[in-house]
């Protein structure tokens, strides 16, 4: 399969899959479903492009499995937080914000520019998935350890933000109180850098299968999206006037896993 077949085919299945999710985001007036939807796009693209190979190697496998866990895991706990509470506060605001045109700016600022981004953030995974096999190589044993390492970091963090969160509530505590144990206590957003540095891990097993050098993109995109764009800035900016925030934030390192300051 040539490259431009390849990303032809991760094009429509990804504007197919979108599209069916912006449906549903109509029927139930809540587009937080985009973010649902963005760890299981990966999956469903990946399987996609799997199951059309003939005789798929090991690394193909491999690199479905590790995709295939982070996308579940990712996915169900944003549903359960979706459950739990109202819309995110970002597309409420944008609701608000875009009024009568909320119905097509949604779909095209949301869910198609959310597609979009997918498709270059997965670069790697689409071309690792053409791998021609091989014997286990250093670089492989490497990526799925930062792999490994980044998803732990991101679901652990996870957890322990929903356990403070569950706790505050149960003891009537103040949505002021800020979580600055655990990991926390290491980095404003652990879960971001555990999202961050498991793309690194797929990258560089991908790379080792045989992905070409400029997919690198991918990583270095979804770094950029989380470090400047939707992730620390626009959470961040929630708690802008949170002093106990703002004392945390002197003391504690924006996102590299790092010992608090004194």
């Amino acid at each position: 399969m040539n490259s431009l077949v390849l990303l032809g085919m991760v094009g429509g299945v990804v504007w197919t899959y979108m599209t069916l999710v912006y449906g549903v985001a109509l029927f139930t007036r809540r587009n937080d479903w985009a973010d649902v939807a963005w760890g299981l796009g990966f999956w469903v693209v990946a399987l996609v492009i799997f199951t059309s190979l003939s005789d798929p190697p090991w690394r193909s496998l491999l690199i479905l499995v590790l995709v295939g866990l982070w996308a579940l895991r990712l996915s169900l706990f944003i549903y359960g937080r979706m459950r739990a509470h109202g819309e995110d506060f970002r597309y409420a605001a944008w609701r608000k914000q875009w009024g009568r045109s909320v119905y097509w700016r949604s779909y095209f600022q949301v869910f198609l520019l959310q597609g979009a981004l997918l498709v270059v953030v997965g670069l790697p995974v689409w071309f690792g998935l053409l791998s021609s096999g091989g014997p286990v190589r250093i670089m492989d044993v490497i990526g799925v350890f930062i792999w490994l390492f980044g998803l732990s970091c991101e679901a652990v963090a996870d957890s322990q933000m929903a356990q403070f969160r569950k706790n505050r509530s149960l003891n009537g505590a103040s949505e002021n109180r800020i979580m600055m144990d655990g990991l926390w206590r290491y980095s404003r957003h652990p879960n971001y850098f555990g999202e961050a540095t498991l793309w690194w891990g797929v990258f560089l097993f991908c790379l080792s299968s045989g992905a070409p050098a400029w997919t690198v993109v991918g990583p270095l995109l979804i770094n950029f999206l989380l470090l400047r764009v939707s992730g620390v800035p626009m959470l961040e900016s929630k708690y802008k006037n949170n002093d106990e925030y703002q004392h945390y934030r002197k003391v504690t390192s924006s996102f590299i896993l790092w010992f608090p300051k004194k």
